[in-house]
């Protein structure tokens, strides 16, 4: 049985156990571990939340390091970098940051990993999120400059995109349960959007090998 490994943001701990459910039979599903502590609060990038670029690289430093290995890595990170000082406008991870971290991302998860995929970053509403979070604030051209960034850098490593971005974002404004988190129903519906691009990958996978 093929196993799938998500390394995500909190957008990812929130379809995970609908992806779980749906791939059961099919891949042995594991993530990055510690939900609960990351399910206290979902802003907080602690135990499950694979938090900005920055921290996802120094994870998969140290869990290489331990000689882990994974058979498919599902990455993500990208909302917890845009996040932006009201007063300042600094983001947390500035986007040259951002490329170079990924850069080293793809370079270990390559070695690391069978097959990585690389999952886009979701959408950050404006109007919703900002006038929701006063720490700090996320806009919808970071989303864009970000994603951009990520697909030019997957690319150059030939590593796949699995378009997260818009598959949700087709579900407009009513999608979100607060300032960038999905109500239960869009979460099972990217949940399924993403088992059957598994599906569909290994199975591509499998026909080059024949």
């Amino acid at each position: 049985m093929r196993s799938v490994f998500i390394l995500g943001d909190s957008i990812s701990i929130q379809y995970g156990p609908h992806l779980k459910k749906l791939v059961e039979g099919r891949f042995a599903y594991d993530r990055k571990r510690g939900e609960a502590e990351a399910l206290a609060d979902l802003d907080r990038p602690v135990g499950a939340n694979g938090g900005d670029s920055t921290m996802v690289l120094e994870y998969l430093l140290t869990e290489q390091y331990k000689g882990v290995s994974y058979d498919m890595l599902l990455l993500n990170c990208g909302l917890h970098d845009i996040k932006t000082d009201p007063v300042t406008k600094e983001k947390q991870v500035p986007l040259d940051q951002y490329r170079r971290n990924l850069e080293r991302i793809a370079t270990v998860a390559r070695q690391m990993a069978r097959a990585v995929i690389w999952v886009r970053t979701t959408d950050a509403v404006e109007s919703i999120h900002n006038a929701r979070s006063a720490s700090f604030h996320r806009y919808h051209d970071d989303v864009l400059a970000y994603n951009a960034v990520a697909d030019e850098v997957m690319g150059k490593y030939g590593i796949p995109l699995l378009d997260l971005y818009s598959f949700t974002r087709v579900f407009g404004e009513s999608a979100y349960r607060d300032h960038v988190h999905f109500t239960e129903e869009v979460c099972r519906m990217q949940a399924a959007y993403i088992a059957g691009y598994l599906e569909r990958f290994v199975q591509e996978a499998d026909d080059d090998r024949e």
